[in-house]
């Protein structure tokens, strides 16, 4: 679980501000770009066939909830398939409602804490840790990190103290910034192997052996 300590009041303006700083992080000369079928010769091995509609992430959608549409409107879309359950607290500061299937948890929309989502509440965060979940090029939560660079490529990952420390990785052509992925490394502090910062500012190229991606959010 995404483990967020925030300063702010404002839910939407706090995760809006780590996707900007995440797609702030890039390797020196490295742009987005879209990503070739033989990108590496791993990317065989690591992709997998695209996903179907019900279980894309794309820059505004997980699976049939899509950043911009209210809470009663991916009630309907969803019907008597899904079922919903408000987790409160599910993090700091943060409450969230999970939609499961069969018992389940397919994805969440991430909220303010203390706050009611209503049906008429514009959905404006998403977030997945469920690795049926994956991009159409096949990367999703789960996956490991080196698997996902030979789809994307080259991984930086960073963090700032004056930022909670949250850390976060880029892949130099993942196809855009709306999505975000968040890694992790079991037994670690960090998925990234640091050395030392500047003003507080911690990036690398290097991650421990299991580092994989924890959970993938998608940002209005």
């Amino acid at each position: 679980m995404l483990n967020i300590k925030v300063l702010s009041r404002s839910m939407i303006a706090v995760l809006l501000a780590i996707g900007s700083y995440l797609g702030a992080i890039s390797t020196p000369g490295s742009a987005i770009a879209p990503v070739g079928t033989n990108a590496l010769p791993e990317a065989a091995n690591a992709a997998q066939k695209a996903p179907s509609a019900s279980v894309t992430i794309s820059d505004r959608t997980i699976g049939a909830a899509k950043v911009g549409m209210t809470f009663g409107q991916l009630k309907k879309a969803l019907g008597s398939t899904a079922q919903f359950k408000v987790e409160s607290p599910f993090m700091v500061d943060f409450d969230a409602v999970a939609i499961s299937r069969s018992g389940k948890v397919q994805y969440r929309i991430i909220y303010a804490a203390g706050t009611k989502l209503k049906d008429t509440d514009v959905i404006e965060l998403l977030m997945t840790d469920n690795p049926n979940y994956k991009t159409l090029q096949g990367v999703g939560a789960g996956m490991t990190l080196k698997q996902a660079e030979a789809i994307y490529g080259k991984a930086t990952l960073s963090y700032n103290v004056d930022n909670e420390s949250r850390e976060g990785v880029v892949f130099a052509k993942q196809p855009t910034r709306k999505i975000m992925f968040v890694p992790k490394a079991d037994g670690k502090q960090f998925g990234g192997v640091y050395g030392a910062g500047k003003g507080g500012f911690y990036q690398t190229n290097k991650y421990q052996p299991n580092a994989v991606i924890n959970s993938v959010i998608v940002r209005k």
